[in-house]
């Protein structure tokens, strides 16, 4: 009798147990009976089903990221870019998702990477490359975000948000453009180099011009000076001359002997009777 029992509080707790289960506040969830859906979208909290005859497959509704792998795109030019990008996407009806992608992330990460790449062809052929450096790259996304969401809508998935995280040239290219915005820069280089060069020698020459001006000036204004010291020099001689010529005769043969005599080595053989020595012979 104990032994029925405890199987039939067994089988009571087993059904129990299979006609319950709950929904987790992230989770959305989808009932079957008999593989055929009779319930979607169904909320957090508990729930009943028929043992045996229901079954139920819930999905994660909470935001995934899906980010996908660089890309080289031609713009309008046609110019390639590198594009690294991401998408934020959610769950958004339970019956489309699991008819559509059986459930399974990894494809609808697969399906909307697609539909991403085909929309950023799309969005940078139209547009040249000073079009999308310049400023368009949040309209670029905007417009991708909302044409991919109706294609994304059959899939019961919505696209929250796509971002261009970066857009560079590829690597040869950047190369190319760096070689030659180096050759550049060493041309102004260059440039600049010869205009400040020819600034220092036109500077330089001014510079020798006012110092050969400066020099004659000073030379012709000492001249003037030693001039005018001669000329005041002179007047004063004769001026002294006219006061008292036989003094002013004697000064100068002193002056005559003292240059003719300044070495006790010196010696002159002249006739006495000369001028020269009329201050000797009195």
């Amino acid at each position: 009798m104990k032994a029925i029992l405890g199987l039939g509080v067994a089988a009571v707790l087993f059904i129990g147990s299979n006609s319950l289960f709950v929904v987790q506040e992230s989770e959305t969830g989808v009932v079957f009976r008999l593989g055929e859906i009779v319930k979607t979208d169904l909320q957090p909290g508990l729930h009943l089903k028929m043992p045996f005859v229901n079954n139920v497959r819930t999905f994660d509704q909470r935001i995934q990221t899906l980010d996908a792998t660089p890309e080289r795109y031609l713009t309008g030019e046609l110019k390639n870019l590198e594009v690294d990008s991401y998408i934020k996407w959610r769950v958004a009806n339970s019956e489309r998702f699991y008819t559509s992608m059986g459930g399974d992330f990894n494809l609808a990460n697969q399906r909307l990477s697609q539909i991403i790449k085909d929309g950023l062809r799309s969005q940078f052929g139209s547009r040249t490359v000073e079009d999308i450096v310049s400023g368009e790259r949040v309209a670029i996304a905007d417009n991708i975000t909302r044409l991919a969401n109706r294609e994304a809508v059959q899939f019961g998935i919505e696209i929250v948000d796509v971002r261009l995280k970066r857009i560079d040239l590829p690597r040869d290219i950047s190369d190319s453009v760096f070689r030659r915005m180096e050759a550049e820069r060493q041309r102004v280089a260059a440039d600049l180099r010869s205009l400040g060069g020819e600034s220092a020698e036109r500077i330089r020459a001014d510079a020798d011009r006012q110092r050969t001006v400066i020099l004659a000036d000073a030379f012709r204004e000492a001249e003037q000076t030693r001039g005018e010291g001669d000329a005041i020099a002179a007047r004063i001689y004769a001026e002294a001359y006219g006061i008292d010529p036989e003094f002013y005769s004697f000064y100068q043969s002193l002056n005559a002997y003292q240059e003719s005599f300044s070495s006790k080595n010196d010696m002159l053989v002249l006739d006495p009777n000369l001028d020269f020595f009329k201050h000797f012979t009195r």
